[in-house]
């Protein structure tokens, strides 16, 4: 008989899972911004990067080098968020149909 882990495995999701909670805090679409790992230099797209839901908290990690990129927690209707692991996070604007 196999006895259950003490903590179950937590899946990995990509950015799109945490979208509506990013538009709650930044008001407006983000998984399409692009941020910057401080640890690798590895960039790309919010929606790429590795989230895990079960912490307290959202946890968004560099699928590169697996640092923290940001941390998002909700305390009595209060999101916190940490970048701290991000060198920079910039959402692309589109004005009249062109992406700048």
């Amino acid at each position: 008989m196999t006895t259950p882990a003490l903590h179950p495995r937590m899946d990995a999701l990509d950015g799109n899972a945490i979208a509506g909670l990013l538009v709650d805090v930044f008001g407006v679409e983000m998984t399409t911004a692009t941020g910057v790992c401080v640890s690798c230099g590895a960039g790309g797209q919010l929606a790429e990067f590795t989230v895990y839901l079960r912490a307290p908290g959202a946890v968004v990690r560099c699928r590169s080098c697996t640092s923290v990129l940001m941390v998002l927690v909700t305390v009595r209707g209060i999101t916190c968020v940490d970048l701290r692991g991000l060198t920079g996070l910039r959402r692309s604007e589109v004005v009249e149909g062109y992406e700048q």
